[in-house]
């Protein structure tokens, strides 16, 4: 299985896979035979040298990232921020092109073990991938509605930087005054883009705006202190209140902590987020209509790659919205057979209005309504628990919790995502349910989304990846998007054949889900290269899917600023299937889909062509257990 550099020309050799991840550690060394009383020597197989070489290059690039350190449970650097400059950029992709020359010169690739084998095609994978991110770095939008840092920095502060006592405390505060130095460089960077024609379409500008603005609503900002505090200094003191309550701090420690929170929120992020939002407004009236990625300089070429990125094959735009025409009219045939079942009369559109609208589909928008839709979410998944050895073998040990998106993004943000746990445990998985608007979560998609989002979904896959033993880490951290959302996409649907989706609603809800995946070969495809507009294609969805309107607008909106990343979905699922059914055909009696799911599963995300490989080696591996 070996694929060195020159393999990028050919077929499937792009790969998402993150270079700021963790290692295992080494294998146990094992001591050669020697003679009596002579001194022991110990020698390292090309294996473990080449796995201790990973494990300095990931602890080399964790030790560069304080952020990567606070995600991964590490509380080195727990009051920095990362350097997002241009320089640093450039530093970083000059290390690791000298890894990767040193990799292939130093090591003997048919000296290693098949695991260590795949570790170095996937590392080489990984640099081709930053090659061409490296080369396309200036076109991602800084600041867009579902990535930006102006929403990131809340986030990662709420989410990720955990108080457990005054050092943390101080952390968190020192952590308010960087944001002026950090979200600064980004600014920056943003002007330089858009004084080379990359900036965002018109609409985005607004939802930037909103999202800004929101961090800065509230407590110590504004004229009277009695307001509900800002997100940021509502999080500070929930946490720093626990410290107290744990008599970790006292009375007047906790009082200081809460005035230099206050003051770091008004001498810092303050003025930064206000510099931001004036850079937002004024840039706007140079904003255009136009939506693809066509409207770039090089913009053809910029999506021809971020299409071999985001589905690590060589399809075409052209290949990719013609399968997506075919998966709508499959999909389509089979909804029709469920409006039969339930009696509905009238046509699929009729259908899709009916499922959109009717209040019996939609919890209440109040909090009881909200509590509710998390509860049932969180019962389908205990629900899927108790089945789940019937399907795998190998189970994850990290815990996974539902949670609502919390209200400072919740306009903006998707509509469910899921959040790895930490490495350390102390962070538990997490399914987010964005329920800022229960009309856009139809009860009838709920039990889909909860597989797909948390068991055996995304928590089942990035789990078990993250807790593999005898990898190198940067394997157990880093994706690839057509396995890891092809993987969530084949969550959704194998279920069924294990009993669930008994009421034809959900049923419903589960084709509904990956109707709406078909239809993003279509309309992805259509915005960057067929030029559709972002009216076009939100009406592509509304006709054509039973979702809500609002579904729509968000999800082209999506779309637009992340161009290709919508695709790898409905391939990433087409790819497992094709292999799941090459499995069952070459096995006969001996196929088992435990098996098989450890197969598509042990070795973590890997790009397509690399599943294909692991899957016939397992369908060979079985023959030949049976053979003997």
């Amino acid at each position: 299985m070996k694929h060195h550099l020159s393999l990028f020309a050919s077929v499937l050799v792009l790969a998402a896979c993150s270079s700021t991840t963790t290692s295992a550690p080494v294998e146990p060394v094992s001591p050669l035979p020697v003679a009596q009383d002579a001194p022991k020597l110990v020698t390292e197989s090309e294996t473990e040298k080449l796995n201790a070489f990973f494990q300095t290059v990931f602890d080399e690039d964790v030790a560069r990232s304080p952020m990567t350190q606070t995600s991964l449970g590490i509380k080195d650097n727990y009051d920095k921020w990362d350097d997002p400059s241009a320089e640093r950029a450039k530093e970083d992709f000059d290390i690791l092109t000298s890894r990767v020359e040193q990799m292939n010169a130093e090591f003997d690739y048919d000296a290693l073990e098949p695991s260590a084998q795949l570790s170095f095609d996937l590392f080489n994978y990984s640099y081709e991938l930053s090659k061409l991110r490296y080369e396309w770095r200036e076109y991602g939008y800084i600041f867009n509605q579902m990535g930006g840092q102006h929403s990131r920095i809340p986030a990662f502060l709420i989410n990720q930087h955990r108080i457990w006592d005054l050092s943390d405390a101080e952390a968190y505060i020192s952590r308010l005054y960087g944001i002026e130095d950090y979200l600064s460089v980004y600014i920056d960077r943003a002007k330089v883009a858009a004084d080379k024609g990359i900036r965002p379409p018109f609409f985005v500008y607004e939802y930037v705006l909103d999202a800004s603005k929101n961090v800065l609503t509230g407590y110590p900002f504004g004229e009277t202190a009695d307001m509900t505090d800002s997100p940021l200094m509502d999080d500070f003191r929930g946490k720093v209140k626990r410290l107290l309550d744990e008599d970790k701090i006292d009375a007047t420690m906790h009082d200081v902590l809460l005035a230099e929170a206050e003051q770091a929120l008004i001498e810092a992020v303050g003025p930064t987020y206000l510099e931001l939002i004036d850079f937002i407004e004024e840039d706007r009236l140079n904003a255009t209509m136009d939506d693809g990625a066509w409207k770039h300089p090089r913009g053809d070429e910029y999506y021809n790659a971020r299409l071999q990125i985001m589905t690590t094959t060589d399809m075409t735009a052209s290949e990719i919205h013609d399968l997506g025409l075919a998966e709508m009219d499959r999909i389509h045939g089979e909804m029709r057979q469920i409006m039969k079942q339930v009696g509905f009369e009238g046509t699929l559109q009729d259908f899709f209005e009916y499922t959109r609208t009717d209040d019996k589909f939609f919890k209440p928008n109040t909090p009881e309504g909200k509590a509710e839709y998390l509860a049932e979410a969180t019962a389908f998944i205990d629900g899927m628990r108790d089945a789940l050895p019937t399907m795998f073998n190998t189970f994850p040990e990290a815990e996974l919790i539902v949670k609502a998106v919390e209200p400072f993004r919740e306009k903006s943000a998707g509509k469910a995502f899921y959040q790895r746990p930490a490495a350390d445990g102390s962070r538990p998985g997490t399914y987010y349910a964005n329920l800022y608007d229960t009309k856009q979560m139809p009860l009838y998609q709920m039990e889909a989304l909860a597989y797909h989002e948390g068991l055996p979904g995304h928590h089942m896959q990035l789990a078990i990846m993250q807790e593999l033993e005898g990898i190198p880490d940067f394997r157990k951290f880093g994706g690839y998007t057509p396995y890891i959302e092809g993987w969530g996409l084949y969550t959704e649907y194998f279920p069924k054949e294990f009993g669930f989706y008994e009421d034809p609603y959900s049923d419903f809800g589960r084709l509904a889900m990956e109707l709406w995946r078909a239809a993003r070969l279509v309309v992805d495809t259509g915005l960057h290269e067929k030029k559709w507009s972002r009216e076009k294609a939100t009406q592509y969805l509304i006709t054509n899917t039973p979702n809500p309107a609002g579904d729509a607008v968000k999800a082209i909106d999506r779309y637009i600023v992340m161009p290709g990343q919508a695709t790898a979905y409905k391939i990433g699922m087409i790819k497992i299937l094709e292999l799941r059914a090459m499995a069952e055909e070459e096995l006969g009696d001996a196929y088992d889909i435990r098996e098989f799911h450890d197969a598509v599963l042990r070795n973590g995300a890997v790009p397509l062509a690399i599943l294909e490989e692991l899957v016939k080696e397992y369908v060979e591996e079985t023959k030949s257990t049976q053979a003997s």
